[in-house]
């Protein structure tokens, strides 16, 4: 571990405000982690992977395991009926856990969606017609009589590859099947409670060579990642280094997302060789879809697929896809497995972000050290004596050193490492932690300062290599652990559909 707190903060360097109009005009639309980051998911927004994340679990008396959570879907709408946010019946997500640093997965827990109409009707005129709603009325417990559509799905663990690999059922403690919750449609509907209702579909699971249970949730929640994405989109129209809280608000305040999380032990994740892990997370559809001119009754009838699985959304570490990533590769990237990372490497080693920050914001000057090794050690190896696996081959993945124990939820700091935590990103990253920030200073040149001149991080740069890589660059926007829920699956009940609030008095539209 490191023996003195990584701070990646000002060191009493200044900008110009004059300065301050930083137009990141080619690389804005993308900075809002994995949301819509790619031209193929952002029309198919069912298998569009928006964030990833992996910590040791700080719920109480359950250090022992590894909580990791995908979510999908972005921008969810609360109000967004009568469909709601189903995954995807044709889709296979997964996620990947790399135990050993050879950038291959050596478990995988697959993810298959079932959902079925119970064609709810009512009497209308002495014949029954089909309601055209969801629910027909409020809900309370799993698979209630008034869900019009039930969504199940199976889990199976995979050791080895994900295709040819030893494939076994995960089953339910004393069940057969899983029920995913329905969306938050409003409060009318869940008169006991939204919470308390999903909470009912929080499932203990029994793991294949495990010897001890593991727990899973799919369900959606509340968009836990925060970011002031509208004005980045308008060619970053903030002060990026004025106060770190509240300067600006969050643009995903009002957006729910939806959630798959798994609880694991760490002994069953683990090897007794190494402690770190990495993991990313996949979404595939098959490789051919016809589109029937008369679709048959029942839901998703409206295309028949087949062939094999075909990759297309992948994430592991935040927002190297976005603003790593050329627009060109992106779908590329989506489709492509961390063993062959080598194909990108350009992108890590001679990044355009830093460049593009220096072109519109002139006091801003770029880190100098080609190749850029400080990011090829962040993003594709992780760092020496944090979350570097002892074999590692460098590869893109979010990585976790199992080893280090977790901080209390009233402890954390959202910098995560850089703020003295060494519990929180980039050694996994936990729901708090203020990846934008921390992401955007690495990239113009933090760990270069932060290692100093003898280069105690091993990162390959050095102090002068960096001409702003001390300032405490930042969107304006943050949260803490107090934000969140303190135990499985962390993340909040999402926003009832119902919720409209009104416009700020005075306010006017063109």
């Amino acid at each position: 571990m490191f023996s003195t707190p990584i701070r990646l903060r000002g060191a009493g360097q200044a900008l110009r405000t004059a300065s301050l109009v930083l137009g990141l005009a080619s690389s804005a639309a993308v900075m809002a982690s994995s949301h819509r980051e790619a031209p193929f998911v952002a029309g198919q927004r069912q298998v569009d992977a928006t964030d990833l994340y992996m910590f040791r679990s700080y719920e109480t008396g359950r250090q022992d395991y590894v909580t990791i959570i995908a979510n999908y879907i972005p921008f969810q709408d609360p109000q967004g009926g009568p469909n709601f946010y189903m995954f995807d019946p044709n889709a296979l997500y997964e996620i990947h856990i790399d135990n050993n640093g050879d950038a291959q997965e050596d478990l995988s827990l697959q993810f298959r969606f079932t959902n079925t109409s119970k064609d709810a009707a009512l009497t209308v005129g002495g014949k029954a017609t089909k309601i055209p709603l969801i629910n027909s009325g409020p809900i309370s417990g799993v698979n209630a009589s008034t869900l019009n559509v039930r969504e199940t799905y199976t889990v199976d663990l995979v050791r080895g590859g994900r295709r040819a690999g030893t494939r076994s059922a995960v089953t339910p403690t004393g069940g057969t099947a899983f029920d995913k919750p329905v969306d938050n449609i409003g409060e009318k509907s869940f008169p006991g409670g939204y919470a308390a209702y999903a909470n009912q579909h929080i499932y203990t699971v029994a793991l294949p060579g495990c010897s001890a249970p593991g727990r899973v949730f799919v369900g959606q929640r509340k968009e836990p990642f925060y970011i002031a994405v509208g004005k980045i989109f308008d060619l970053f129209n903030m002060n990026p280094l004025g106060p770190e809280v509240g300067g600006n608000n969050n643009d995903l305040e009002g957006k729910n997302v939806s959630t798959i999380a798994v609880e694991l032990p760490i002994a069953c994740v683990t090897t007794t060789a190494d402690p770190v892990i990495g993991a990313f997370t996949t979404a595939s559809v098959r490789q051919a879809r016809l589109m029937d001119a008369k679709p048959s009754t029942g839901l998703g009838k409206a295309s028949k697929e087949g062939g094999p699985w075909a990759q297309v959304s992948r994430l592991g570490m935040p927002l190297v896809n976005e603003v790593v990533v050329g627009l060109a590769d992106k779908d590329k990237f989506n489709a492509s497995k961390p063993k062959d990372d080598a194909q990108f490497l350009d992108y890590v080693t001679n990044p355009s972000l830093p460049a593009l920050i220096e072109s519109l914001f002139p006091s801003a000057k770029a880190p100098t050290n080609f190749p850029r090794t400080d990011l090829v050690t962040v993003f594709l190896k992780g760092l020496e004596g944090l979350n570097q696996p002892k074999n590692v081959v460098a590869s893109e993945m979010l990585r976790l050193n199992t080893a280090t124990p977790p901080t209390a939820a009233a402890a954390q700091n959202p910098l995560g490492v850089a703020g003295g935590d060494n519990a929180g990103f980039p050694n996994g990253r936990r729901p708090a932690d203020d990846i934008v920030d921390v992401e955007v200073r690495v990239a113009m040149g933090a760990l270069c300062v932060l290692t100093g001149a003898n280069d105690s991080l091993k990162v390959g740069c050095k102090p002068a290599d960096a001409p702003a890589g001390g300032l405490a660059f930042t969107d304006g926007v943050r949260k803490s652990a107090a934000n969140y829920g303190t135990a499985f699956p962390y993340l909040t009940a999402p926003l009832p559909g119902n919720l409209n609030p009104p416009a700020a008095a005075g306010t006017t539209y063109p």
